[in-house]
């Protein structure tokens, strides 16, 4: 097999699906299930070339209102994805919806999983020295047939950080430096990287090596994981999640009123 072997066996299952567009403060999200944004990434990854993809909060929306490079970002790339109940929120408030909550720390390790009978090269690049290697280990265990061609701390040379990325030729990268470093590293790199998707995942590394507690079932099924979290981290998280929350809502419904008012 090829390094890009695995890749090019994506081709006969890969399928353009349409994509209905919701857009919230001014970022397209594409209202896909969970098949479909699998389908996307195969097309992605089958066809070539180099693409983005976003998976996008009220708090990614929140720092995008007040850094238009940032909004720019997140505009233009290949695939935005919502997560969380807040934007789902918002396209509910246009009349519109955006069915999946693509929680980056399960639609990852799933996405990889749907993606394992074709062997995808995968990097991981963020987080602290050593928590990259672990999730790397607990995907090989989750996902046996992706293949890990590297990993990489996020507290070193960021320009080694690219040669050593586009030198594993990687399929998939995922990229865990928080908002929005994670997303304008890429934006700004990703020529370069060789990639063929990259994207940002936040704290995820930190979740599969075991370093920050995941919420329990039940409180995931009543979709309130971010009060666990607040719960764990409230000096941290207070400002994020009880003022960010409402400043978003905000946003959005000004927004709307304002999208309205000039449709009469």
């Amino acid at each position: 097999m090829t390094a890009r072997g695995g890749a090019e066996a994506l081709a006969p299952r890969a399928a353009t699906v349409r994509q209905d567009v919701v857009h919230v403060l001014g970022v397209p999200f594409s209202a896909l299930s969970f098949e479909g944004a699998v389908a996307q990434i195969r097309t992605m990854i089958a066809r070539g070339g180099a693409h983005q993809v976003v998976i996008a909060n009220a708090h990614t929306l929140n720092l995008a209102s007040r850094d238009p490079e940032y909004h720019r970002i997140l505009r233009e790339a290949a695939l935005v994805l919502r997560d969380g109940v807040g934007v789902e929120l918002a396209a509910l408030l246009q009349r519109r919806r955006l069915p999946y909550n693509f929680v980056g720390t399960d639609f990852i390790p799933r996405l990889l999983a749907h993606l394992s009978d074709v062997r995808p090269r995968v990097f991981l690049y963020g987080a602290a020295p050593g928590v990259a290697e672990a999730a790397a280990q607990v995907l090989a265990t989750r996902c046996p047939g992706v293949h890990v061609v590297g990993t990489e701390h996020g507290f070193g040379d960021r320009g080694a950080a690219v040669r050593r990325v586009a030198a594993s030729q990687a399929d998939l990268t995922l990229v865990a430096l928080g908002n929005p470093l994670q997303e304008k590293w890429i934006a700004a790199h990703l020529p370069r990287l060789g990639t063929r998707v990259a994207i940002g995942v936040g704290a995820l590394f930190d979740y599969l090596a075991g370093r920050v507690r995941r919420a329990p079932r039940w409180v995931l099924a009543l979709r309130s994981e971010w009060v666990f979290r607040l719960l764990v981290e409230p000096r941290r998280l207070w400002r994020r999640y009880l003022f960010g929350n409402c400043v978003f809502l905000w946003r959005v419904a000004a927004d709307v009123r304002q999208a309205r008012a000039g449709r009469q």
